[in-house]
């Protein structure tokens, strides 16, 4: 067994999924730390937030490897009174290296949205949004899936297995009256916010779209376009943990890496589903 430094396991990362894939707007790579210091331990997460630093910290982790990237913006100062700030410290106090790969994991082949699809049963899968080639493997490329559902269900019974399939206790179905007994065969998948590509899933054909963070007026396009649409939260991209822990693992297993990999254990959905009850 070889110990390596975090960019040993950054350079192999970003043969399966380069930054060049990323959109333009987004912060991919290395966001806090030195990747030059051994990985002894390694946690994976969906978010870097003080609770997850504080899980990091008390489990003995030395590289974070996150989806959603810990700066999206530049921090103005360093008052660590602010709660962002406090957790930049706390991460170089205790010598702890973060790294993010986030729309070029969206988009990479074997990635999130090949994850959310496996989740979903789905087969004969294509990129939604295509993205030109992978600069590495020169394969076609693109941001989410769409392919055949295994199931046949309409659309109130499929909602019900996404809840069940991504562990939520609610979810948003956008869908027209007089679709809700049609039933779904073709199925899209966009892990985010992809209400922005919905027109494309129905031009592909899709019968449902599964995707977060849905707006009001983007709702009342969908349902005139005849697009079941189920939201069940930004927060179902939490299947990266599993998922690069597994790919991370299965490199180890071929290069003979000598570190820990543990996923993250705490649910960072900001979101609480309430029902309405007749008790008060």
């Amino acid at each position: 067994m070889t110990s390596i430094n975090g960019s040993t396991l950054i350079q192999r990362f970003e043969q399966f999924a380069s930054p060049q894939l990323a959109e333009k707007w987004d912060h991919v790579g290395l966001q806090v730390g030195n990747p030059d210091r051994p990985i002894r331990k390694l946690m994976t997460t969906l978010d870097v937030r003080p609770e997850i630093v504080q899980e990091a910290v008390d489990s003995g982790v030395d590289f974070i490897f996150a989806h959603h990237p810990v700066m999206f913006h530049p921090a103005k100062n360093l008052d660590t009174r602010d709660p962002q700030n406090a957790m930049y410290a706390q991460l170089l106090a205790h010598q702890i290296t973060v790294y993010a790969a986030h729309t070029n994991l969206d988009t990479a082949n074997g990635g999130m949205n090949d994850w959310l699809a496996a989740k979903l049963r789905l087969s004969n899968c294509q990129p939604l949004v295509p993205a030109g080639s992978d600069p590495v493997t020169g394969q076609p490329v693109g941001m989410g899936r769409i392919g055949d559902f295994a199931g046949s269900m309409n659309a109130d019974a499929f909602a019900r297995y996404c809840m069940r399939t991504f562990n939520v206790t609610g979810l948003r179905l956008v869908a027209n009256p007089a679709d809700r007994d049609r039933l779904i065969h073709r199925v899209a998948v966009l892990g985010g916010a992809g209400q922005d590509f919905y027109q494309l899933a129905v031009k592909q054909g899709a019968d449902a779209y599964v995707t977060g963070d849905v707006s009001y007026h983007f709702a009342h396009d969908m349902i005139a376009n005849h697009l079941t649409v189920v939201d069940p939260g930004h927060h179902i991209e939490a299947v990266a943990e599993q998922g690069l822990a597994t790919l991370i693992r299965n490199w180890q297993q071929e290069y003979g890496w000598d570190f820990t990999v543990i996923e993250n254990r705490i649910n960072t959905d900001p979101f609480t589903f309430m029902v309405a009850s007749d008790k008060q």
